[in-house]
Parts: structure tokens; C-alpha cells; sequence
């Protein structure tokens, strides 16, 4: 395939990640951008992993939804597709929401899909943990996407500052060792659960989420306490 693709036989592909905070519209683009692609007859699939629903659905906190096929550690992107293909089914683009769940290998086989098959792949998904690292599959995107785009919705911080750094909170105290993967709400209505709520780099340096006692410190006072 890589010889058909030299001398024009295959059509490129673009490989895009759309990354960024919690709360920054990343399903709801992807959504939206099934819906564009899939103008004029446009055939694609949707992907997630761990969506907040539970199920494989790629879901919206403003109320959106669509099925979605679940990414699993056993998951093979390239099987998937090549198996498609070769029972005539149309594939000429894939969603991929919740991307930062991803393993390395399965984004390098999104690649391989873009290279050999000039299949169009989109991803969504969140750039770095409540610890501030880059999670495996969003670092991997990073390194070999042919473009990055920031998501449209910039989300803030309680104090009203853009929120840049997603945070775990646990039983009201915001945590910052732990596994990288642990299920949880973006709401605070039950604070003997794990939540996690977008703050600005200021107040995640502080572990100060919504609702800390000290959380009329001045970033001045802050930056002092360090």
C-alpha cells in the first residue's frame, strides 16, 4: 500500500487531534463533526472509550448523543477497518472521542489507516491528567498527528480565570497522586465521591478547587505560601 500511495494510488489522509481540558466541548465537536462529514455521503464510524455514560456512546453534557463502538485494550483500529473494507462496506472517515484512553498502539494504527487507506481520522480527547502528565494516547497524538486544533470552548476556573488543568477532587481535598484512570462526575454535588472540576494553573498549583476554605486567597498570597 505503501507503494500505491508513492505513485498517487491512494487518495491521503488527515490524522487531527482536537485536544484540551475537560469541560472544553470535545464530544460535542466530535458529534457536530459527524454530522458535517457525513455530507454529500460521507461513510464514517464512531469511536469512544470510558464514556461517562457507561455505555459505548460518545455523549454531550448539553444533551447530545449518538452510538458509539467501544475501544477496549484488545481494540485493533487497522483489523476493524480492513475487515470493513473488505465486505464493501464504505469507511471514509472515523470519529474518535474519549482519545486520551487510547493505547500508543492503537493510535499508530489510526496513523496507518490515514497513510495506507487515506481515511480521514478525527480525535478528541483530553491532553493531560489531574497530575498535569500527558496521558499515553494524547502524548502519541501530539507526536505524530498532521495537525493539532485547541477546542473552541475555552472553560474557567471557579475564580474566573480560563481553566487550563483538570483536577481530582476526593471528598472535598484535591488529590494529585493516584492511578491515572479512576471514574468519576465533573460535578460536585456529591463531595464523598471523586469529581473533577477544571482549574486554572493557579489554583491547581494551590489545590484549590471550588469550595476550599482558603479559596479567597489572592493569587499573590499564593504564590507566597509556596
Amino acid at each position: 500500500m505503501l507503494n500505491e500511495l508513492a505513485t498517487g494510488g491512494t487518495p491521503p489522509g488527515e490524522l487531527v487531534f482536537f485536544g484540551g481540558p475537560m469541560d472544553s466541548g470535545k464530544s460535542t465537536l466530535a458529534l457536530q463533526m459527524d454530522y458535517t462529514q457525513s455530507a454529500h455521503d460521507r461513510k464514517g464510524r464512531l469511536f469512544t472509550s470510558q464514556d461517562r455514560s457507561g455505555r459505548p456512546h460518545i455523549t454531550s453534557r448539553i444533551g447530545l448523543e449518538k452510538d458509539a463502538i467501544e475501544v477496549d485494550a484488545d481494540f485493533d483500529f487497522w483489523t476493524y477497518v480492513s475487515a470493513q473494507r473488505l465486505a464493501g462496506k464504505r469507511v471514509d472517515f472515523l470519529i474518535c472521542d474519549e482519545a486520551q484512553f487510547y493505547s500508543v498502539e492503537q493510535v499508530d494504527q489510526l496513523a496507518r489507516v490515514v497513510d495506507e487507506m487515506g481515511i480521514d481520522v478525527f480525535c478528541f480527547g483530553i491532553m493531560c491528567d489531574f497530575r498535569t502528565q500527558m496521558f499515553p494516547g494524547s502524548k502519541r497524538l501530539v507526536e505524530l498527528a498532521d495537525r493539532i486544533e485547541n477546542l473552541p470552548v475555552r472553560p474557567l476556573c471557579w475564580c474566573g480565570r480560563i481553566g487550563t488543568h483538570n483536577a481530582r477532587v476526593i471528598n472535598g481535598v484535591m488529590v494529585i497522586e493516584g492511578d491515572q484512570v479512576l471514574v468519576g462526575d465533573t460535578s460536585n454535588s456529591a463531595p464523598d465521591e471523586v469529581h473533577y472540576e477544571v482549574l486554572c494553573r493557579i489554583h491547581h498549583r494551590a489545590r484549590q478547587p471550588k469550595g476550599h476554605s482558603g479559596a479567597t486567597l489572592s493569587a499573590h498570597t499564593l504564590f507566597e505560601e509556596e
